[in-house]
């Protein structure tokens, strides 16, 4: 037992760095977002596996020695349990008077007759021993299922380690960020990120599709927490196959269950909607592009790549201001609520490296072969806009034009195949606690014997409890009405 609260410590103590480093099957942005502000300690991390905690090597380790330590645990519990509740109770001491809760009192009746009745009314709610013709006393015990409340406690632990494995095995999560307006169907070339289960196969996905009508934050616009959003709700439209689409409200820990899949929404943000025209006038570039967000409020990093655009490929990376401000001459926003919003970017042309064939990450601009764009004066041509406007880039690339904003949401679609069997662990759990802490195994006895002047009984009472909680004085102040009532 010791062994297994030393590793259930040592599993809680390992499950720390998952609760505070952001993790990849949970939120990859939040990960690659800290990457980018940590490039010195990444690959220390990635090397201990901080980034997905819950799959590594060194947390399996201690998630598998945890189980067999409490199997080795309970095993030989059940067998002592056996032998508990096939033995009776035990015989009554020698000497009542000297328990710590005792009472006894002189009835006239003989003590064969006392001792019947005591069968009668401890009988109700314990089990007694068996006497033989010469015992003087009764005895009794109850709380027998205390034991088993500690016993389903344990096993209930085994239920819930099997059903967070079932879904680890067999069961899969991926995310994906969806602009307003946009619509995601269930397949592996849909997701952003996806991460599969051991034993997963493509043929569990099931055949559903949403789309996001719309999406809106109800921001407090007053109070000490001004500025914070209260609520955030997104309307679906959703299918299952052929079947009419039916219409959802997706909240925050309100998630929409799909033929056995969960879809939860677990961030949001804006994309602004950038429209780029080359040399030629041509447009090669147009539509929403997801901004991530850096801070509460809702200041967001994106990047815009046309590698399409004539006379030279153009880039843009920069910041976007739902609430644009100047204050103390510094751009600042004030407000995640998208009120004055606010395009601030710098700009380049050349080679992007888009073309060479390596995997590039959305929120990455690769400037190495690229030529920073400069205004006349030989400044950084920073592109800024608010909706509506167009500016010129310079030596005849093209322009750039912010049309609107469209929020988006990132949703997070898993399926978990022992959800089922581990709410049943935690379930029983419960149960088994709440008969470990109340359930009371006392022991009884009762000893009839002939007074010492010879005129009556003597009876003597005692109460043990055997979880050391106490209340033995209330049960003897209890029990003995109850006796002296058979004996009148």
């Amino acid at each position: 037992m010791r062994t297994a609260l030393l590793l259930l410590l040592l599993l809680a103590l390992a499950a720390i760095p998952g609760s505070v480093i952001p993790q990849a099957d949970v939120d990859s942005l939040a990960v690659t977002r800290w990457k980018d502000q940590h490039p010195k300690l990444t690959p220390i991390y990635q090397k201990l596996d901080l980034f997905s905690v819950y799959s590594s090597p060194w947390f399996s380790a201690v998630y598998l020695l945890l189980v067999l330590s409490l199997v080795g645990c309970i095993i030989p519990r059940l067998l002592v349990y056996y032998r508990a509740l096939r033995a009776q109770p035990p015989a009554a001491p020698r000497h009542l008077t000297r328990m710590p809760v005792q009472a006894s009192y002189t009835t006239e009746q003989a003590p064969a007759d006392v001792l019947e009745q005591a069968r009668g009314v401890l009988g109700r709610r314990h089990r007694l021993r068996a006497t033989g013709d010469g015992d003087d006393y009764v005895a009794a015990e109850r709380g027998y299922l205390r034991e088993a409340g500690n016993l389903v406690f344990h096993l209930s632990l085994l239920v819930v380690l099997a059903g967070v494995a079932m879904g680890s095995l067999w069961g899969y999560q991926g995310g994906v960020i969806l602009v307003q307006g946009t619509t995601f169907s269930n397949n592996l070339t849909q997701y952003d990120d996806f991460k599969p289960g051991g034993l997963f196969r493509q043929d569990q996905m099931k055949n559903f599709r949403f789309s996001v009508d719309d999406f809106s934050v109800d921001w407090l616009k007053s109070g000490p927490r001004f500025g914070q959003a209260r609520k955030f709700e997104a309307a679906l439209s959703y299918r299952t196959g052929d079947a009419e689409p039916r219409k959802y409200n997706l909240r925050v820990n309100h998630p929409l269950e799909i033929d056995g899949t969960d879809v939860f929404l677990i961030g949001h943000g804006y994309a602004p909607v950038i429209t780029i025209r080359d040399g030629s006038g041509q447009v090669v570039c147009t539509g929403p592009t997801p901004f991530l967000p850096r801070d509460a409020s809702f200041l967001s990093y994106g990047v815009v790549k046309c590698p399409t655009a004539k006379p030279g490929q153009i880039g843009l990376e920069g910041m976007f201001y739902p609430s644009f401000e100047m204050q103390n001459g510094n751009p600042v926003t004030v407000f995640g609520d998208d009120l004055n919003p606010t395009l601030s970017m710098l700009s380049y042309t050349g080679d992007l490296g888009l073309d060479d064939g390596r995997s590039q990450s959305v929120y990455v601009l690769d400037k190495a072969k690229a030529t920073p764009l400069k205004k006349a004066d030989g400044k950084p041509m920073r592109v800024d806009l608010q909706p509506g406007d167009t500016v010129e880039l310079p030596d005849g690339l093209g322009t750039v034009t912010f049309d609107r904003v469209d929020p988006w949401i990132r949703v997070q679609i898993s399926q978990t195949p022992g959800k089922g069997i581990a709410l049943l662990g935690v379930i029983l759990a419960l149960i088994g606690l709440c008969g470990s802490l109340f359930i009371r195994p006392r022991r009884v006895w009762v000893r009839a014997v002939p007074a010492e002047d010879g005129t009556g009984t003597r009876v003597e009472v005692a109460v043990l409890d055997r979880s050391g909680n106490g209340e033995t004085d209330e049960v003897l102040a209890r029990l003995l009405p109850q006796l002296k009532k058979e004996s009148q």
